[in-house]
């Protein structure tokens, strides 16, 4: 095999082979019709990502879409979402081994097609800037009465709004896109740079979640970034939560500190620490999701000499604890439980 075949043959070459793949790194998959379907990128079961393992009606067989996030590739970029791999390099590494090559020290990236999945990024990246900056800000909105409802009082102006997001309701590419409000939130990388935005889709009629199959999804990338909420004192204590909802849970008891949301489980344990952070505390759902993607980021924090400390929910997760114990008795657990992991803060 030649060591300058270019990214859209490798590319071509996995779609060839779909199903196989999808056996390999989706097992929790399951086949429908024409479609492998699964959880998400992590490999989890369920059937919000499709995967076409045939072409037909001009598309291509490999090709993706998770419904849950709006995340949609070939299948490079969705083995470099499963195995949490950073470099290009190194998913193509094991795109060669799967195909059965030789490992290549290099690929080729001269030409406009090896390009191909950076352009794809990039467009996704462009759209989620757009939707950021057609959005306004939260207050007096549906959003926040949405969020009041689920007693956070935490924002920010990560935090945008915009009454008619575009959204689709199926896994069926012919059903055409509505329009819904929807809770938007920024996701930037370390230098602040958006890289992606969360929707939250609400019902107009209840202020809460819109009863679709997956009201919450992500534009653009996600991996290693963040939702981000600054508390204005430069801190070097930082709050990783999971969820958005349960990261602002925390923040309304401890206002105090600065929080960045990683979404989901999955991308909590792909957290990238910014620069100058001393101490990190993981803000986790109660449950096994939670605690691997917990001990994922903890494993990769102690590599880079940062401490860390665990923040459990009683409950499932700390919007529950807000809104069955109320703000005053989540901030003393979580300042207990920070006490009992050698930080004192004053409870003001």
């Amino acid at each position: 095999m030649s060591a300058q075949r270019s990214i859209a043959d490798l590319s071509a070459d996995l779609a060839d082979r779909a199903e196989s793949f999808c056996r390999q790194y989706f097992p929790e998959g399951r086949k429908q019709g024409n479609y492998w379907q699964v959880g998400d990128t992590s490999g989890a079961k369920g059937q919000s990502l499709a995967i076409r393992l045939q072409a037909e009606g001009g598309r291509k067989a490999g090709s993706w879409t998770d419904y849950a996030t709006g995340q949609y590739g070939d299948l490079i970029d969705l083995l470099q979402e499963r195995l949490g791999l950073v470099t290009l390099k190194e998913t193509l590494r094991e795109v060669r081994s799967f195909l059965g090559e030789a490992p290549c020290p290099a690929v080729a990236r001269g030409t406009q097609r090896a390009e191909r999945p950076d352009a794809a990024s990039s467009k996704r990246i462009a759209r989620a800037r757009k939707l950021v900056a057609a959005g306004k800000p939260v207050l007096g909105t549906l959003a926040a009465t949405y969020l009041q409802g689920r007693g956070i009082t935490r924002l920010g102006p990560a935090l945008r709004y915009h009454p008619r997001v575009f959204l689709r309701h199926g896994t069926d590419d012919a059903d055409p896109p509505q329009r819904a409000p929807a809770l938007l939130a920024k996701i930037t990388d370390n230098r602040g740079q958006i890289t992606g935005c969360a929707r939250v889709y609400l019902d107009l009629s209840t202020g809460g979640l819109a009863e679709i199959e997956s009201p919450k999804r992500i534009l653009g990338q996600l991996h290693g970034h963040a939702t981000r909420f600054w508390s204005g004192t430069g801190r070097s204590d930082l709050i990783v939560g999971e969820g958005l909802e349960n990261t602002l849970s925390v923040g309304t008891a401890l206002p105090e500190f600065d929080l960045a949301s990683c979404l989901t489980a999955t991308h909590l344990g792909l957290f990238i620490p910014p620069p100058g952070i001393k101490r990190i505390w993981i803000a986790r759902d109660n449950d096994d999701a939670g605690r691997n993607a917990s001990m994922r980021l903890r494993n990769q924090l102690e590599s880079l000499d940062i401490a860390c400390g665990d923040l459990v929910p009683a409950m499932g997760d700390f919007n529950d604890d807000l809104r069955t114990f109320g703000r005053d008795a989540l901030r003393r657990s979580l300042l207990e439980a920070m006490k009992a992991q050698g930080l004192e803060i004053e409870d003001g």
